[in-house]
């Protein structure tokens, strides 16, 4: 009961959310990172660590499966879940970030402006702060 209240307490004045799940992806010490449309609606330019809204029924993983595809023309092949943490902005997202370990694909900019990969000690520079931690997180549990 004490975690429930605790949990509810952290997310007081919160309101409603946008539940999303965002995607980290390393290679030879370097983070995939995406710029944003600047039409976009929600973050327009920002430089962000992949993801996208989570469908009506959609589990997280298949939020996943979906939006790696869809953003980046990769299959996934092996990922673990990191953390969930809430971002605010225009709305106020739930990201739910996942490590992509290994996938599949040419990778392919279909809905970001552009995705660069970043060296792993300057990306802190270009990133929000929740990408920041969830990227930290990413770096302990599976460095």
């Amino acid at each position: 009961m004490a975690d429930n209240t605790m949990h509810d307490a952290a997310l007081a004045g919160v309101g409603e959310f946008a539940p999303c799940v965002s995607f980290i992806l390393l290679c030879e010490g370097q983070v995939l990172l995406e710029q944003r449309r600047a039409d976009k609606a929600v973050d327009p330019g920002l430089i962000m660590i992949p993801g996208g809204h989570m469908e009506a029924g959609e589990s997280q993983w298949q939020t996943l499966l979906r939006e790696v595809a869809e953003e980046l023309a990769l299959t996934v092949t092996r990922a673990s879940y990191i953390c969930s943490l809430i971002h605010r902005t225009t709305e106020t997202q739930l990201l739910h970030y996942y490590l992509v370990h290994e996938w599949q694909g040419d990778l392919c900019a279909q809905e970001a402006e552009r995705v660069f990969w970043s060296p792993l000690a300057s990306a802190d520079e270009l990133i929000t702060g929740t990408d920041c931690i969830a990227l930290a997180e990413a770096l302990r549990l599976y460095g």
